[in-house]
């Protein structure tokens, strides 16, 4: 069986033998080429970016290998799209309800995390079920939030989506802005609450049509979402981030 092809976790180009960068003891390091990495150092002090705008001018290198070529916009596209995923750059920023990000492009996760969820009328909320499937819906979306981190959802006590939270409690809720191209994941874990004070928290006039039975109805509970990281995605760069 052929070996799987390898990329530079810095820059992106196929590895092969003759261009592997080297550790300090002048071994081949096996994550760098040559041009980005030797004895054991990174050959360039730079960005992300930075990285991005130097490989931007081999575009047409790039394209030999291409059925249809590709605009120099279009290859740096693909590299932010790309590039967050090598070992080089690939890290978790912390977003907090305290601070934003110092780093400037991590600034709108905040942001995104609030306005997707007060604004956005739907959100799709997933789970896993018997058989370890990812099983998604559409949701209202949530009726109270703490900060950026905690969401209350309100559903049926006899539904699915509860029955298979109650045998995990793994979930992923997902806001979607198709209009500004924006997409907001985040990944934790949903509790299902049916104490009083957690119905009538979030409980709204006009929700008889759905529970006749009031705030009381045994069929009305609340899902509490607690996220721990997620991913978002906004002006064609998507990042992960934790929580």
């Amino acid at each position: 069986m052929e070996n799987e092809m390898k990329f530079c976790q810095s820059c992106g180009m196929p590895l092969n033998d003759q261009v592997l960068g080297t550790n300090a003891d002048g071994s081949k390091n096996e994550d760098y080429c040559m041009y980005c990495y030797k004895d054991g150092k990174f050959l360039q002090d730079c960005t992300m970016d930075e990285m991005i705008e130097h490989c931007a001018q081999f575009v047409d290198e790039v394209n030999k290998g291409l059925p249809q070529p590709i605009t120099k916009e279009e290859y740096i596209g693909q590299m932010k799209m790309y590039f967050p995923h090598l070992k080089r750059w690939h890290q978790a920023m912390k977003v907090t309800d305290d601070a934003m990000p110092e780093n400037p492009a991590l600034a709108p996760v905040k942001t995104l995390i609030a306005e997707m969820a007060d604004t956005l009328p739907i959100t799709y909320i997933s789970s896993v079920d018997e058989e370890g499937f990812p099983c998604t819906k559409a949701m209202l979306s949530p009726r109270v939030r703490e900060g950026i981190k905690v969401f209350y959802f309100t559903t049926n006590t006899f539904s699915l989506r509860v029955a298979h939270y109650k045998a995990n409690p793994k979930a992923c809720i997902y806001f979607s802005d198709n209009e500004g191209f924006k997409g907001m994941m985040l990944r934790g874990t949903m509790e299902v609450l049916t104490d009083a004070k957690s119905k009538e928290m979030i409980w709204r006039e006009g929700d008889e049509q759905y529970y006749p039975g009031g705030v009381t109805d045994p069929n009305y509970c609340v899902l509490k979402f607690t996220a721990t990281d997620g991913r978002f995605y906004s002006d064609f760069y998507p990042r992960s981030f934790v929580l």
